[in-house]
C-alpha cells in the first residue's frame, strides 16, 4: 500500500498508526519521478480523493492520501484547503505572522478553529475507503513549543492546556489525522479478516 505523501511530519504520525499490519507500506520516496497531481478539489475531501486516485493509476498500488488543513472561524474558514500555500511562498513562521495580524482585533475566546483531515483509499479509480477527522480548538496569541509541525504551534487544544507543538508526543491520541488513521486501521483489520 502507498501511503501517498513526502511530508515527513505526517508519515512520522501515520506510521505508528499503521504498525503492526502485514502490508508492504511505500511512500511517495519510493516513487521519486512521479510528479505531483494539481490539487484543484474545494473541499478536503475531494482533495485526498484526486490525489489517490492519481497515485493509485500512476503506480498501480492501492493508495492512501489524505488532505488536511486549519479552519479559523474569524477569517472564514481560511486557510482551509490552502493550509500550505496560505500567504503564498511563505513559511510558517510567516504564515503564523500573517494570521496573527489578521486575528489582532478578535479576542482570543473568539479565535476558533479546527484541523481537518479528509482520507481516501482508492484501488486505481474506485475509492474503497474514506475516512474523516476533526479537531477543535483555539488559535493561540503567537507560536507556542517546538514540537510537530505546520501549525501545531498556534493550535492551542483547550483539554491540553497547551498547543499541539507542546504536546506532541500526545498529538496523535486526538488529532484529526489520528481519527482518520484509525478508522482507516479498523477497516484493513476487518478487510484483511
Amino acid at each position: 500500500m502507498l501511503l501517498a505523501t513526502t511530508n515527513r511530519g505526517k508519515l512520522g504520525e501515520i506510521i505508528p498508526l499503521l504498525a503492526g499490519l502485514p502490508i508492504d507500506f511505500q511512500t511517495l520516496f519510493d516513487y521519486p519521478l512521479i510528479p505531483p497531481p494539481e490539487e484543484t478539489g474545494s473541499t478536503f475531501a475531494e482533495n485526498a480523493s484526486q490525489k489517490a486516485r492519481f497515485y493509485a493509476n500512476y503506480t498501480g498500488v492501492l493508495t492512501v492520501a489524505e488532505d488536511s488543513g486549519l479552519e479559523i472561524d474569524a477569517l472564514g474558514g481560511a486557510p482551509g484547503v490552502h493550509s500550505a500555500r496560505f500567504g503564498g511562498e511563505t513559511t510558517y513562521s510567516q504564515k503564523f505572522e500573517l494570521i496573527e495580524e489578521r486575528l489582532r482585533r478578535v479576542p482570543v475566546h473568539e479565535r476558533t478553529a479546527r484541523f481537518i483531515c479528509a482520507l481516501a483509499l482508492a484501488d486505481g479509480d474506485r475509492i474503497v475507503f474514506e475516512a474523516f477527522g476533526t479537531l477543535e480548538g483555539l488559535i493561540a496569541a503567537g507560536p507556542h513549543g517546538t514540537g510537530g509541525f505546520g501549525y501545531d504551534p498556534i493550535f492551542y487544544y483547550p483539554p491540553f492546556g497547551c498547543t499541539l507543538a507542546q504536546a506532541a508526543d500526545r498529538k496523535s491520541s486526538v488529532s484529526h489525522r489520528g481519527q482518520a488513521f484509525r478508522q482507516l486501521r479498523l477497516f484493513l483489520e476487518r478487510t484483511l479478516r
